[in-house]
């Protein structure tokens, strides 16, 4: 992870995880940005939504060389991202997405959220079998995969403004077109991050196993 990156990636986390809290902390159905279909639906989302900024936020931490070199802040802050975080909001994700009604949000979303799931796994397998090097790059796939609350917010304009361009779009249709390419955006949001994380992982050196390390 290129270390002028983290600090910015930090400060998108924390503002679009404002954005995204902001609706739900009044516990208010009504102010969802998203219909649901009942309690149960909205407990669920906002579960999701709380958990995701959780980790959204504290993910970057884990790439500061300051917050690496204290290894015991490292694990407690990793412990947290994982368990208050990724696997709270990647399993109420799955529901979030087949609650949605839209077969490419169904499919897109829940295959992130296992990916999401299978690769905070790996990492912790590779910090406890004390191969530090795998453990890193798996918690780089894994916050790309977090990361997916930015970029499908910035694929979405960027697709609009792409069709406005090239076949031009009605006002009044607007509204109707961005619900139309929001479930394309949250799928290519996860695979342009992943490739993003491919390229930075395999441009470093041959992986060598680090002597020295901190634990999650």
């Amino acid at each position: 992870m290129p270390k002028r990156a983290v600090p910015l990636m930090l400060a998108v986390a924390v503002v679009v995880s404002l954005v995204l809290v902001a609706p739900y902390l009044s516990l208010d159905v009504a102010d969802s940005r998203l219909e649901v279909g009942g309690g149960l639906h909205y407990g669920v989302l906002v579960g999701h939504i709380f958990t995701a900024a959780v980790a959204l936020v504290l993910g970057p931490l884990q790439f500061l060389a300051r917050v690496r070199a204290r290894r015991r802040l490292h694990r407690v802050i990793g412990r947290v991202y994982l368990l208050g975080g990724v696997v709270p909001s990647a399993v109420t994700a799955i529901p979030v997405a087949l609650w949605s009604g839209r077969p490419l949000t169904q499919v897109g979303l829940t295959v992130a959220a296992v990916l999401w799931l299978v690769s905070a796994g790996l990492a912790y397998r590779a910090v406890r079998r004390r191969d530090f090097a795998a453990h890193r790059e798996w918690m780089m796939r894994n916050y790309a995969l977090t990361f997916l609350a930015v970029t499908a917010r910035i694929v979405v304009p960027v697709m609009l403004l792409a069709l406005v361009l090239v076949r031009g779009i009605d006002a009044d249709r607007i509204e109707e077109t961005v619900a139309g390419l929001i479930p394309l955006g949250q799928s290519l949001g996860w695979m342009i991050n992943l490739a993003v994380a491919e390229v930075l992982i395999r441009r470093k050196p041959a992986r060598a196993v680090l002597i020295k390390g901190s634990t999650v």
